[in-house]
């Protein structure tokens, strides 16, 4: 069963999502009202209003779940090996190089059934 705290927490996160939502719709509906003005003006607006809308989601449940799950997630990208700059380009030089043979038989088909067909009707 929810307890009293759990209860009002999630009212309180549903109301923070309201204003989430006001938020970005204000950044919508404000964006083209205001359209005639500056664009420089505009993309400022929409860059507060976002973070604005981010730091109150990030006061939810859902939103510290969220942080967690790109704090771990950074964690486990700094575990990754990532390839030299000789393997990089040893694989894709092997790409490249076989796109192309692939893209020469493709072609080399279509070419040999083109003349079939247009041997065949003539």
């Amino acid at each position: 069963m929810e307890s009293r705290a759990d209860s009002s927490a999630s009212r309180f996160d549903a109301m923070k999502w309201l204003v989430v939502f006001v938020l970005v719709a204000i950044g919508v509906v404000g964006n083209q009202y205001f359209s005639a003005e500056s664009l420089l003006y505009r993309v400022l607006a929409l860059v507060v209003l976002g973070l604005v809308a981010a730091f109150v989601a990030f006061q939810t449940e859902r939103g510290r779940r969220f942080a967690m799950l790109l704090k771990e997630a950074r964690v486990e990208i700094r575990k990754v090996v990532w390839p030299t700059r000789p393997e990089l380009v040893q694989t894709t030089v092997i790409v490249v190089v076989f796109v192309l043979v692939v893209a020469l038989l493709l072609w080399g088909m279509d070419s040999l059934i083109s003349w079939l067909v247009a041997g065949f009707i003539g």
